[in-house]
């Protein structure tokens, strides 16, 4: 059965662009896998709209024409991720967190019911048995710290909805030192191996 990886870059940068280069390395240490490709900067998301969030919490039996078609583009980014056997993503860290063109696409994808549903012992994330790879790069936070608002978060998003195998791969600081980060980076990338 053939491996698919979701390839996600969310960097706003199509040049230069460190988590773009780190996850694209990743994707290409396959040469037979199938690669879907969301590029949140090339195609915005839109935000999330009342219209969006009334047709969400109508059960899907009864939902509108006009709410089916506002659920549309969230259907088909859930349908990619529900393909998917691997997730590599690349996220810069913007402002201590994630950039608003991640958020928008987990704002679109954490749907109840389909995503993850509610128990008696809380929320429990359908989309388990995946993996994902998270090419992170930033200009002065260091993961793991304080200020790191990002690495947390995505984990934690990922996990919400049942992707909990997750590998966070760092080239952090790179205003400080880029050679540094990026080395890191690269060996933390020979170290894990293939993304699959």
């Amino acid at each position: 059965m053939t491996h698919t990886i979701l390839h996600i870059d969310a960097s706003a940068r199509t040049k230069g662009s460190v988590t773009r280069d780190l996850s694209s390395r990743l994707v290409a240490r396959h040469s037979d896998v199938k690669v879907i490709t969301r590029d949140l900067a090339a195609e915005p998301l839109p935000q999330i709209t009342e219209d969006w969030v009334n047709a969400n919490f109508t059960p899907a039996e009864v939902r509108t024409k006009r709410q089916q078609e506002a659920l549309a583009l969230s259907d088909s980014l859930v349908a990619e991720i529900q393909e998917a056997d691997t997730l590599v993503i690349g996220l810069p860290i913007y402002n201590f967190g994630v950039p608003a063109a991640m958020k928008a696409w987990i704002d679109l994808i954490a749907r109840a019911g389909l995503t993850f549903r509610y128990t008696e012992n809380g929320p429990k994330g359908l989309l388990d048995g995946k993996r994902a790879i998270v090419a992170v790069a930033s200009g002065g936070t260091k993961t793991g710290s304080e200020i790191d608002f990002a690495t947390p978060y995505i984990r934690h998003v990922l996990g919400f909805v049942g992707i909990t195998d997750v590998t966070i791969i760092a080239a952090d600081q790179m205003n400080l030192d880029a050679e540094a980060g990026l080395a890191r980076a690269s060996a933390d990338i020979e170290a894990i191996g293939k993304a699959a």
